[in-house]
């Protein structure tokens, strides 16, 4: 049996409320108070029209709850459209710097020996790492930052505030603070050429001049150190006048012996070399240290004593260590050469 909607009525016979009624969702979505001018009504007030039919209850709606509604609507995409942006913004910018930092140099490169180039390819690699990981901590930040700023203003303009003032206000506040906060866009300004210009990165051990270590973290306002006894610096990056990097592509240890003037110059020469050598084959050690070692000679003549030189090409940041062994190593052979150590003069 088939039924039609028009053949549905009410009890006595009389057609429901829809079909009689001429009231339109304009008509029931606007105020009786003429001195409110009509307006066309929203996707939620033709809905609640559309399933209630009722005139007072739409009409109710229309004037107390349409707009709270709609402005927590909007409020809710926002936020959700900022997070979703802020996500996606965040693994671009993770992709872009894993690739950095995963890049490979070409075999040609590859092929070359070391002295080459400065440095090995996987210190070139690391260090590319490394810049990649300080860029990336930026970068987030910074579109985080440009996401969220976007999406309080089109709140602040869905919630009916004037933006004009807001803004023209902001322009002065943020002239009058440029000149009180002076140093603190000098500290951002400083932050981004640094990044950009890749003087140092996470990981790399520099010399500021007040302050010496392993670097730590890397923002665009400061610069986060830890020296050798564990203490942890806080530089900002406008106070930096110049950097030491010992780190960046390759270091260098440097090794003054001190011997008595009357030993054997050459013989010293060759000891050396040979300790050097022995230590360069090393498994342990061959990795740190990228070309042969180096006598350069005398150094200088300091009283009763003879200064020789000894230097070696290591990876970045490990000269300290390859020094410290190598220091070891010439004692002992010293003291089977029977090589005595001498105490340069000082000034008087």
């Amino acid at each position: 049996m088939s039924l039609t909607l028009a053949a549905l009525t009410l009890a006595g016979g009389s057609a429901l409320p829809w079909e009689t009624s001429d009231v339109t969702p304009e008509v029931a979505c606007n105020s009786t108070d003429p001195k409110v001018a009509p307006k066309d009504p929203s996707a939620a007030c033709r809905v609640v029209w559309n399933v209630s039919h009722n005139e007072d209850f739409t009409r109710f709606f229309g004037t107390w709850l349409d707009a709270p509604i709609n402005t927590l609507f909007v409020i809710i995409v926002v936020f959700l459209v900022a997070f979703l942006a802020r996500r996606i913004a965040h693994r671009m910018i993770s992709q872009i710097t894993v690739r950095m930092a995963e890049g490979t140099m070409s075999e040609k490169v590859r092929e070359r020996t070391r002295t080459v180039f400065d440095g090995s390819p996987a210190l070139l690699n690391q260090r590319r790492a490394n810049r990649a990981k300080t860029l990336g901590t930026v970068l987030s930040s910074i579109a985080s930052m440009v996401i969220f700023a976007t999406a309080l203003f089109t709140i602040l303009g869905q919630l009916g505030l004037n933006l004009t003032p807001i803004l023209a206000s902001a322009t002065v506040i943020g002239m009058a603070v440029g000149f009180g906060a002076q140093n603190i866009v000098k500290d951002f300004l400083a932050g981004m050429f640094m990044l950009l210009e890749d003087q140092y990165g996470v990981g790399d051990v520099i010399d500021v001049g007040s302050a010496k270590g392993t670097v730590e973290a890397v923002t665009l306002r400061v610069t986060r150190m830890r020296d050798v006894n564990g203490v942890v610096w806080y530089v900002p990056n406008g106070e930096i006048k110049k950097v030491g990097n010992e780190s960046q592509n390759w270091g260098r240890a440097v090794l003054d012996i001190p011997v008595e003037i009357d030993e054997d110059v050459e013989k010293v020469r060759e000891i050396l070399q040979a300790t050097a050598n022995e230590l360069a084959s090393n498994p342990t050690w061959e990795e740190l240290i990228l070309e042969e070692p180096s006598v350069w000679g005398v150094q200088a003549l300091a009283g009763d004593a003879v200064i020789v030189r000894i230097v070696l090409k290591t990876a970045p940041g490990r000269q300290a260590d390859v020094a410290r062994e190598l220091r070891e190593r010439v004692k002992k052979a010293f003291d089977q050469a029977g090589v005595t150590v001498a105490t340069p003069a000082t000034a008087g």
